[in-house]
């Protein structure tokens, strides 16, 4: 059995096992392709390959001016290849346990201040060209901003996940996973408020017939190929927003909000843990990074208004 034919079924077993995203599938797939080609190029087979050769094959990349997180992600991808090659008896060891990485570069993510949102809710009333769009909108901005969805399930969202006054939604995230995530007090007045602007829709009226159309089973229905809003809307929106309330658009995105979301939970004493459940993240190490905007806040704060701070 060849490398690439044992990759192939490493990415079949992702894929029907562990029910990895497409995405995924296609980046462990383009990794270890290019990893495979280093090797066949070197006369090395997977049931061959030591550490060195690993460790070796990482300079390489290196010396090719990838990034440092280009070069962790194949990292990653090679260790579980190899600990799935070891699973499987084609290896009896994982040469790639005990490589330690390059590491991925810890960009702080761009996050609004408590005082920036609720400069952003006050500027709602003005947004919108009468009050089918202003309930819309806000229900999208308290969503978005009680529950840290991420754009894509936010705009999807089934409508019938929103019946009866929830306290709770259950979100379909990234590969399927579902999460439960609650709702604030503000929204759910929002939701309702959209609910009935919604539902009593006169079906000859714009948002009626979008509602009788194939954007029915979505909470926020559009007239396009999905049948919901499209996450170029929600940028749209959010940019307007930002100029009402005399934010720099640059700095608001749906991502944006999502980050604002996470670090205000930390900041009000929330645990790590129920953060990354909220989040949807497979690995607590991407929450993490949440801890990192607090600690910069915190210095900032030091170095700005301790009293010896200029001393």
């Amino acid at each position: 059995m060849t490398t690439l034919n044992r990759i192939a079924a490493f990415l079949d077993a992702q894929a029907a096992e562990a029910g990895a995203a497409r995405n995924t599938i296609l980046a462990y797939g383009r990794d270890l392709r290019d990893f495979a080609d280093w090797l066949e190029a070197r006369g090395i087979g997977l049931d061959a390959m030591s550490r060195d050769d690993i460790t070796a094959y990482l300079a390489h990349c290196e010396a090719q001016g990838l990034a440092r997180a280009t070069r962790a992600r194949r990292l990653s991808s090679i260790r579980q290849l190899t600990r799935f090659a070891l699973e499987e008896g084609w290896r009896e060891d994982d040469p790639a346990l005990r490589i330690t990485g390059p590491g991925k570069s810890h960009r702080l993510p761009k996050v609004l201040s408590q005082a920036e949102v609720t400069r952003l809710f006050d500027a709602l009333p003005e947004l919108g060209r009468g009050e089918t769009e202003r309930a819309r909108n806000r229900c999208l901005i308290e969503l978005l901003y009680a529950t840290g969805m991420r754009v894509s399930e936010l705009v999807s969202l089934p409508v019938a996940a929103t019946r009866g006054d929830p306290q709770l939604l259950l979100i379909r995230g990234k590969g399927g996973g579902e999460r439960m995530v609650p709702l604030s007090g503000a929204a759910r007045l929002g939701l309702s408020a959209w609910l009935g602007i919604r539902d009593g829709a006169e079906r000859d009226s714009p948002l009626g017939r979008l509602v009788a159309g194939k954007g029915a089973r979505f909470l926020f229905p559009a007239n396009s190929k999905a049948g919901h809003m499209a996450r170029k809307s929600m940028n749209d929106l959010l940019h307007d927003l930002a100029i009402a309330a005399g934010i720099d658009p640059a700095k608001v995105t749906p991502h944006v909000i999502r980050h604002a979301f996470a670090t205000h939970l930390l900041e009000g004493g929330a645990d790590l843990r129920a953060i990354q459940s909220l989040l949807g993240h497979a690995d607590l190490s991407t929450t993490e990074i949440y801890t990192h905007v607090l600690d910069a806040r915190m210095r900032d704060l030091v170095l700005n208004h301790h009293p010896l701070a200029r001393v």
